[in-house]
């Protein structure tokens, strides 16, 4: 899918599939494009990548019909201009708490190309865009996609009115920070984490804004919110998954062999 194509799906309560890329090898979007995906997923907040890297992943992956959703480093309206300026379809803004955040990023995404003083009067409602502006802002950023992560509690209780921001698109939990924000680290049953995801997917539908997750904890939970709505989906990543299928092979290969197996118990966090 493009930009505009994954916004109209998400908008229609259609299910998106996509994963967490962190390969910089120029050969390997050929190889992901063999998993009919709907989006990938380029993550500069935990991951070093330049702006030369960022923005041929974005332009290769698009032009493979796999819209680039870009999460950038700190939930900053500049830090998405550069992602949207490098080929991004969308951005994901990191611990986003906040309407007043929500807002600035909808201007970087949703307002382009304006900026300064014209731009803060339109997001605070002090002044309105001409007609013409109007409908040129709106389809020169149709195929913008605003996401935010919602992983902290702060960000759960103003959840309502974070969802209300015009022009958001999607809410992105974050499972590893949320649990740790509500006290339960890296407890991913805990009730307490079940019902702020469940909270979360809900509120976000309910209000027309799609609903995600970047999760590679338990597919039978990520079955299980999908079926209560959630439908932004980022499953795993390559890494984890080359570990996981690597793991598996030589375990058997060790056993078969009659050699010793160990599980090497690495943690990933993103």
């Amino acid at each position: 899918m493009n930009g505009k194509e994954l916004s109209a799906h998400l908008k229609d309560g259609g299910r998106a599939y996509g994963t967490l890329i962190i390969s910089t090898s120029p050969r390997w979007p050929a190889e992901v494009s063999k998993l009919n995906l709907d989006f990938v997923f380029l993550d500069t907040e935990h991951m070093s990548m330049d702006r030369d890297q960022l923005s041929w992943m974005c332009r290769t992956y698009g032009a493979l019909n796999m819209a680039p959703i870009v999460r950038i480093p700190y939930p900053d309206p500049n830090q998405a201009s550069i992602a949207m300026d490098a080929g991004a379809a969308g951005v994901v803004a990191p611990y986003v708490e906040t309407v007043e955040q929500v807002q600035a990023l909808r201007g970087a995404v949703k307002m382009r190309p304006l900026k300064g003083r014209k731009l803060q009067g339109i997001i605070n409602g002090s002044e309105a865009p001409e007609p013409e502006l109007a409908e040129y802002l709106k389809d020169y950023n149709s195929g913008n996609l605003l996401i935010v992560n919602i992983e902290s509690k702060p960000a759960l209780d103003a959840l309502d009115d974070i969802l209300a921001v015009p022009g958001l698109d999607a809410v992105l939990i974050g499972p590893h920070d949320l649990s740790c924000s509500l006290g339960v680290p890296e407890q991913y049953r805990h009730p307490i984490f079940v019902e702020a995801i469940e909270t979360i997917i809900v509120k976000a539908r309910a209000a027309g804004v799609a609903a995600g997750i970047h999760y590679f904890f338990g597919v039978d939970q990520e079955i299980a919110w999908g079926k209560l709505g959630l439908n932004f989906i980022i499953h795993a990543s390559d890494m984890t998954a080359f570990v996981a299928n690597m793991s598996r092979e030589l375990k058997e290969i060790k056993e078969g062999l009659g050699d010793r197996t160990e599980d090497a118990g690495n943690r990933i966090h993103i």
